[in-house]
């Protein structure tokens, strides 16, 4: 894949931001997204300056609003005629209950509703590309998902931050299953990841003390997925280490997977008529 497009989302700090230098020191045109401006500014300084090209292209939008993530979408889609890669990167954690304005449980709401909302969004711009790729970081902390009390999703009355990011990550691989399948005959694959145990602000406020890797490792999955040859036209898959390995045994279970797709429908007004 020579010099794709690639837009990865919370790409102004952690393992989103190693991931942006990485991919442009290869040689990738990288478009950079974060929610603050003046951050995203000072990241796209910085990758001017070490990637050696122009500089790259910055949007903002919070994730927890699907308004700014309706206009992310329709931003990149009037200045770009594709794009090749949509590394799905921004996340958060939240260690006390917070809901969005939408009265949605945040860490849900930004960890998998807007990824769920922007990749449909920009599904018209990546099949524009010969061969596009959606990768998106997941966890292995969705293998701590052994059950999902449907009614309780909010996390009311007792929230637990664990079980809420796990909860997420977990639809995240979910997503990804389902995602694959209905891609089928397209030129778009889909694949999610584990990125390592890394020191990043998430990492430090959800375990610290516990052992770690750089950005830069955790970083070093997201970019294979998005370059390598060697997974050209594999999807539906998780990964962990560049390597293919299988996820939870929930996370296969295609009712479990049907029903968090139609919440996020229904949460976001995508249907599967946008695919």
């Amino acid at each position: 894949m020579a010099e794709p497009l690639i837009l990865v989302t919370g790409s102004t700090d952690g393992i989103g931001r190693a991931t942006a230098v990485g991919l442009a020191a290869g040689g990738a045109e990288v478009i950079l997204h974060g929610r603050n401006e003046k951050k995203g500014k000072k990241v796209q300084r910085e990758l001017a300056q070490t990637a050696g090209g122009g500089r790259p292209d910055l949007i903002i939008a919070d994730y927890s609003r699907p308004d700014q993530i309706r206009r992310m979408a329709t931003d990149l889609i009037s200045r770009y005629s594709r794009l090749d890669v949509l590394i799905n990167d921004a996340g958060t954690f939240q260690k006390n209950r917070h809901v969005t304005e939408d009265g949605i449980e945040m860490t849900f709401a930004v960890n998998y509703l807007g990824p769920f909302l922007l990749t449909h969004l920009l599904l018209p711009l990546l099949r524009k590309s010969s061969a596009a790729r959606i990768v998106t970081v997941a966890s292995s902390a969705h293998e701590d998902v052994d059950g999902i009390d449907w009614d309780n999703l909010p996390g009311e009355p007792a929230y637990d931050a664990w079980d809420a990011y796990s909860l997420s990550k977990f639809a995240d691989v979910a997503f990804t299953y389902s995602l694959a399948r209905n891609l089928v005959g397209t030129s778009v694959t889909a694949n999610c990841l584990h990125p390592g145990v890394v020191d990043t602000k998430l990492s430090r406020s959800a375990a610290p003390g516990i052992a770690t890797i750089t950005p830069e490792e955790g970083a070093q999955t997201s970019i294979w997925l998005a370059r390598s040859p060697d997974v050209a036209g594999i999807s539906g898959r998780y990964f962990d280490n560049r390597r293919q390995i299988r996820s939870s045994d929930l996370s296969y279970d295609r009712g479990v997977q049907e029903r968090l797709w139609k919440m996020a429908e229904a949460l976001t007004g995508m249907g599967r008529n946008e695919l």
